[in-house]
């Protein structure tokens, strides 16, 4: 499930012109004010909203190929006469496309996304592998790739 948040860039504009206080909209976003990002550090960011996302695993053809031969037999016993090797075809295809999406399926995985502000007001999305532990409003400091909360 993709998420996006296209009220971020308005509130964030808002929040910055009013100067108000750090707020959350409908979808849990926390907008710092003018004095909030005045206060980050250069290498410093705060934390706008941090939410899980599932991604669908790769595939490496396993499931296309087993796929692949299932349909083509289970057609081949199906179709009669001239329509058998269409038939064989059609189910190779179907098996391929269903058994590659099924692979990808079970490699599903959970991703981590790190929607960051830093002093410039320039907005950035991190996306982790493992749950950072942050919430909207911390702030985090950028060292070698890595977040850590300030």
């Amino acid at each position: 499930m993709k998420h996006s948040n296209k009220s971020l860039p308005v509130g964030l504009a808002l929040g910055l012109l009013l100067g108000g206080t750090a707020q959350a909209d409908a979808d849990h976003a926390v907008v710092p004010d003018k004095s909030q990002l005045s206060k980050l550090c250069k290498d410093c960011a705060f934390v706008t909203e941090v939410h899980t996302e599932t991604r669908q695993g790769k595939s490496s053809g396993v499931g296309m190929v087993g796929g692949a031969l299932v349909g083509g037999l289970l057609a081949n016993r199906l179709g009669g006469g001239n329509g058998k090797a269409l038939a064989t075809v059609g189910g190779a295809a179907a098996g391929g496309y269903a058994g590659n999406e099924i692979e990808k399926s079970g490699k599903k995985y959970t991703v981590w996304v790190v929607r960051l502000i830093y002093k410039d007001g320039s907005a950035h999305s991190r996306e982790l592998g493992t749950d950072p532990q942050l919430r909207g409003g911390d702030v985090v400091l950028m060292q070698n790739g890595r977040l850590s909360r300030q």
